[in-house]
């Protein structure tokens, strides 16, 4: 299973994000790619517990929903709809200059791959609840991933 404690997975993720251009084309969704790169650093934020998130109602209890995301070997489906905190055109935060946001992405990426040591996540996710630092680490690669893909990257 990839996930950002691996390095080699972490590469991969870095590399990929770094083929994303402001006029790279979106094969669903809404966002713009520069909205995406936005999009994936509010994650991180949300991770790190520098972006609050509100539990949200979930169709199965949390620990399935968690279960079938993290560890069934499925793609996520396009379409997903995000918590209300980190949506583009609601609470996310607002492209501003793509190199440099993309460069705080990146940064991000790096900071959270290389978090040793204490609790990384500081709060829930809004859909699993509770999670341990190997999940956390487990959903950021595959965030990235599903969005990676919405842009064919």
């Amino acid at each position: 299973m990839k996930t950002l404690a691996s390095d080699r997975d972490r590469a991969e993720l870095v590399r990929r994000l770094r083929q994303i251009r402001p006029e790279s084309v979106r094969r669903w969704g809404r966002m713009s790619a520069h909205e995406m790169v936005c999009h994936l650093s509010d994650g991180c934020c949300m991770l790190t517990g520098e972006r609050a998130t509100p539990l949200a109602a979930t169709p199965l209890p949390r620990i399935v929903m968690k279960w079938i995301a993290l560890y069934v070997p499925m793609r996520w489906p396009k379409g997903l709809q995000t918590t209300p905190e980190l949506a583009q055109g609601a609470g996310g935060t607002r492209p501003a200059q793509f190199d440099a946001d993309l460069a705080k992405l990146l940064g991000q990426i790096d900071s959270i791959a290389s978090h040793r040591s204490g609790r990384l996540a500081k709060q829930p996710h809004p859909i699993f609840g509770e999670m341990s630092d190997p999940e956390w680490l487990r959903w950021a690669y595959l965030h990235t991933d599903h969005h990676l893909r919405q842009f064919g990257e």
